[in-house]
């Protein structure tokens, strides 16, 4: 990568707005060069409010542009299939919101379509990236706490008032988006699980809708196992997750041997390292833009300085677990 990549985004919504749309403006050798939502009035109106040269109300216009070089598709789950083999077909590089897709076999279609075209797919997986998380990574991988045992991650929440008024939310209609707030959320923790500690096999869950604010589940517990170690031990893993609680939780606790570490995915609490009786606290700051770090690391990557820690094998397997915990019984699942 000498040149500038040039950068077109599709639905240019809430996320874009403060997340991820001015990380792709502040990294160097990236900059924004269109944007496009359906809604051709709020297309200018994002565009004039960012300083993006171009704006479209038409997907295809943007991804055949011949000035875009790399498309962000910031869309709801349910096109990221569609628009993604679109950008494929026109041989351009990719970054798709999470989740992936609405279920693995379409993320595994997306990944075969841009391996075919030999153009690099990521997923905005940014925690992956985050330096909060590279810590908790950092005293893993020095064994600090010795051999993992068990991860334990509580989630819970209330109803907000767009759950209690019953009006359409994308994020709680399985059509849309895969499932309800547990795909939503809980897909960047299970992710980052990953990332820490490898992959979980012999996945199993529950989930339940229990309140019936909206079609999707609100309440879902799991159990799952690591891949072995390099050493051949196997750590043990479950959750719980619900969106009807008294108010919010959100605590994974990693056990090891010889220590545990305690932190939060959401909130940014200071990271908690426990050796013999002796707790470290460290506090480290999001950045103002969170993709920040995402996208910096996209940009190393076509540099050829690095191997992007999110991308649509290591997201796949994010949407094939989640799979396998609500079980799902459509027989399109792929093996985690």
């Amino acid at each position: 990568m000498n040149n500038t990549i040039r950068w077109g985004i599709l639905g240019c919504g809430n996320v874009t707005e403060v997340k991820s749309g001015p990380a792709y403006q502040q990294t160097p050798g990236f900059v924004v060069q269109a944007v496009m939502r359906r809604d051709a009035g709020k297309a200018a109106d994002y565009a004039s409010r960012h300083q993006v040269p171009v704006w479209y109300s038409d997907a295809d216009t943007l991804i055949n542009d011949p000035d875009i070089d790399a498309v962000y598709i910031a869309t709801p789950p349910d096109s990221h299939l569609f628009y993604a083999l679109k950008v494929a077909a026109a041989g351009k590089i990719c970054c798709v919101e999470k989740p992936m897709a609405l279920d693995a076999e379409e993320c595994a279609q997306m990944n075969a379509a841009f391996a075919a075209a030999g153009v690099p797919l990521f997923v905005a997986y940014y925690r992956r990236s985050l330096p909060r998380f590279l810590q908790v990574k950092q005293w893993l991988d020095a064994g600090l706490i010795g051999t993992v045992r068990h991860v334990q991650w509580n989630f819970s929440r209330s109803p907000n008032p767009l759950d209690l008024s019953g009006a359409a939310n994308w994020r709680t209609d399985p059509a849309q988006a895969g499932g309800g707030y547990f795909v939503d959320l809980a897909s960047h923790g299970l992710d980052l699980l990953m990332y820490l500690l490898g992959d979980m096999q012999q996945v199993q869950g529950q989930a339940l809708n229990q309140q019936g604010l909206y079609q999707a589940e609100d309440a879902v517990t799991a159990q799952w196992l690591f891949a072995p170690d390099a050493r051949g031990h196997v750590a043990t893993g479950s959750g719980f997750w619900h969106f009807g609680t008294d108010g919010r939780r959100d605590a994974v606790e990693i056990i090891g041997s010889l220590g545990h570490i305690r932190f939060s995915v959401f909130q940014e609490d200071p990271l908690q390292l426990t050796v013999n009786g002796v707790t470290e606290s460290v506090f480290i700051e999001h950045p103002a833009h969170i993709q920040h770090y995402h996208v910096a690391n996209i940009a190393a990557h076509l540099r050829g300085e690095l191997q992007h820690p999110s991308t649509g094998d290591s997201a796949l397997r994010a949407t094939a677990v989640m799979e396998q915990i609500l079980q799902k019984k459509s027989g399109r699942n792929e093996p985690a």
